[in-house]
């Protein structure tokens, strides 16, 4: 077997390459996890994950012996996102012991050189692999099911409270009866009744959608909330107040819908629809989810995790500029514009 613990020399010459940041190694050393989870550094994984030879239609066999499924989770060293998902939800034993009755989990590193089988008996690298399978966010989690079917993609993190609604969901096969976004409302009882944030840079309703594209070049943003939504709350309370977001968003037209409603409203295709099956036919599974279109209705990217500030300019810069034409990987177009901002004197914090 071969050993699932990759030497980590160069970890952190690598990481603030990836990250443009600019923390002094004496700094890190002394004081270890920086406050805020801002650390540029390998982040030691839980005992419990599943040691692999990256073989997946073996790891998927043996974990259907066991009555389990396969979870692999992608990350990068330096990603405080990862950080927060092994601390804040697996460091609860509660979460740490569903996960382990319900999943092997297998940890792939978003930049690695190991070799991973796919199903279709492909040899290729971890980093390739993780291009093949659209990963842009770390963490990113594929949940598997017994024939290797992604059951639910999770892209970036997820609060203990949503991520243990995903175990559920996932562990007990709730797939073949429903979509996880009604599990997910059925398991916490979505109000819909309670009024969305207003915001001046919201388009106002009647909604054309159809219409918006047509006479306008700016791409399209679609913003999916509910109500409660902590992190919704958070948004427009805190990040869509700061000067950097404001920038950004002006560069779309934006409209924002409920997710659960029954808002009438005309579609990209130009059918009548509401923002309820809007929500469901684009597969919104998470609140707040933001998608991106460009000028020509096609779908560019989209957020539907926890985010802050940097993450979120980063991802409506590159869909507003067209980054994305040029530059297929998230990641690196995060990692220079990180850098160029380092440059010009603004200091990135990626948890604020």
């Amino acid at each position: 077997m071969r050993d699932k613990n990759q030497s980590i020399g160069g970890v952190w010459v690598l990481c603030l390459i990836l990250l443009g940041l600019s923390f002094p190694l004496t700094a890190v050393e002394e004081t270890g996890l920086e406050a805020g989870m801002v650390n540029p550094g390998y982040q030691e994984k839980p005992a419990w994950f599943k040691p692999s030879f990256l073989d997946f239609p073996e790891d998927i066999a043996e974990a259907k012996a066991n009555g389990q499924r396969l979870i692999l989770y992608f990350y990068q060293d330096g990603c405080p996102y990862c950080a927060k998902l092994l601390h804040d939800n697996f460091g609860q034993p509660r979460i740490a012991e569903k996960t382990q009755g319900y999943f092997d989990l297998i940890a792939i590193n978003m930049w690695g050189d190991r070799e991973v089988t796919w199903l279709d008996g492909t040899v290729i690298a971890e980093k390739d692999f993780a291009a093949r399978m659209k990963v842009m966010f770390t963490p990113t989690m594929l949940f598997l099911n017994e024939k290797g079917a992604v059951v639910l993609r999770m892209n970036g993190y997820y609060s203990p409270n949503k991520f243990n609604t995903v175990l559920d969901y996932v562990g007990t096969r709730q797939e073949l009866k429903l979509s996880f976004s009604d599990y997910y409302k059925k398991s916490h009882a979505v109000k819909r009744a309670a009024r969305l944030h207003a915001e001046p840079f919201l388009q106002i309703p009647p909604y054309n959608l159809q219409q918006l594209l047509q006479s306008s070049d700016k791409p399209l943003l679609l913003m999916f909330e509910e109500t409660p939504c902590e992190v919704c709350d958070e948004l427009h309370s805190d990040i869509y107040r700061r000067k950097e977001t404001l920038s950004q968003l002006k560069r779309f037209n934006v409209v924002r819908l409920n997710m659960w409603d029954e808002t009438k409203l005309v579609a990209l295709d130009g059918q009548q629809t509401t923002a309820r099956k809007l929500a469901k036919r684009l597969q919104v599974q998470y609140a707040p989810s933001l998608v991106f279109f460009n000028n020509k209705g096609k779908e560019i990217m989209r957020t539907e995790a926890y985010l802050k500030a940097f993450h979120l300019q980063s991802v409506m810069d590159y869909a507003a500029s067209g980054a994305y034409r040029k530059q297929p990987n998230f990641q690196r177009f995060i990692a220079a514009r990180a850098d160029r901002l380092e440059q010009q004197g603004v200091h990135v914090d990626l948890m604020k």
